[in-house]
């Protein structure tokens, strides 16, 4: 994103006064001729700069984007995400509160960049928010949108009572779980492994109080429950945490004992308690499913290394004892 959108014959320009005297449109009047309408009443004006794929954002949906916002006449913004490298996800009606912005979001799809004049009715009103933004003042929007969640439907199903849960679909519970998880996923990519964590744990707890009317029922959960068993099991090993690891780790083999990826987080978890045999049985059991695996068989020399100065050290303190003993 860059700048404030406009062309560098607009940035030069100072201020209002010398717009005037040259009777020549203000910057936003030539942003106004390339712009659509999007409500119909000039609230709302709407430039694609570069176009999105994919479904609009829906109503309720939490969003990932970056933005910047501007005043007239000026090249810098009062506000802006673009320094972040991980913004926020943001909800709508909930961390999204401008009208105007709210509004804009619904007409964007992901990966879409574009710009928004804003009228006072949708920004800051007539009363502005001194003293940084002037009274009835037209805000200018440059928005892109990295990536959404659909939400909503996240949000009336927790807000349920565990016996309302129980009697939607279980499609529907499997597609909260999903959504959960990919909360999960982005605050994982961000490294905030502890809002990571209370996705998964969410999600896991979800499936937990589904009570189960068939056994075909009863091994949807268990496919959900996996891949999340998963995540937590890598969460906690981030966070410093081998034990949680290794629980989540078992938690995993128990639905799927031949699974490679828990059998690795248990070798990683047992490596961190300095358990080396049992370490490696996970890795050897995992290697002979996966015999080109890289990430197995680094971390399976990584072990074999540890083990051996680990047996070193046990030697030379025994060695150690034994002459004390004599010398005694």
């Amino acid at each position: 994103m860059s700048g404030n959108g406009l062309t560098a014959s607009i940035r030069r320009l100072i201020s209002p006064e010398e717009q005037l005297s040259r009777s020549t449109p203000s910057p936003f009047d030539q942003l106004r001729q390339q712009m659509n309408d999007v409500l119909g009443d000039g609230g709302i004006l709407k430039e694609v700069v570069q176009s999105g794929e994919g479904p609009p954002v829906p109503e309720n949906a939490s969003v990932l984007i970056h933005y910047s916002s501007f005043l007239e006449y000026s090249d810098r913004p009062f506000e802006t995400t673009t320094h972040l490298k991980y913004p926020q996800m943001m909800k709508l009606g909930r961390d999204v509160t401008l009208a105007g912005l709210a509004l804009g979001l619904l007409t964007m799809r992901k990966g879409e960049f574009s710009r928004f004049l804003f009228q006072p009715q949708y920004a800051y009103g007539d009363m502005g928010c001194p003293p940084l933004i002037p009274a009835a003042a037209v805000i200018l929007y440059e928005i892109q949108i990295l990536d959404f969640l659909d939400s909503g439907q996240v949000d009336d199903f927790i807000t349920m009572s565990p016996e309302e849960q129980n009697t939607v679909p279980l499609s529907t519970l499997l597609d909260v779980v999903s959504t959960q998880r990919s909360f999960g996923n982005r605050c994982f990519k961000q490294s905030r492994y502890d809002h990571a964590k209370g996705r998964y744990k969410e999600a896991t707890l979800l499936l937990g109080n589904r009570e189960t009317r068939s056994d075909a029922e009863a091994e949807k959960i268990k496919t959900a429950l996996l891949p999340l068993y998963l995540n937590l099991s890598l969460t906690e090993l981030r966070l410093d945490s081998p034990h949680k690891a290794l629980k989540y780790g078992n938690k995993a083999l128990e639905i799927d004992s031949a699974n490679t990826k828990a059998l690795f987080r248990c070798g990683q978890a047992y490596l961190e308690l300095c358990e080396y045999e049992r370490a490696q049985g996970c890795l050897i059991t995992a290697q002979a499913k996966k015999p080109f695996d890289t990430d197995i068989n680094n971390l399976l020399r990584k072990v074999a290394i540890c083990y051996r100065d680990s047996l070193d050290k046990q030697k030379e303190l025994c060695a150690k004892m034994f002459r004390d003993l004599r010398g005694k």
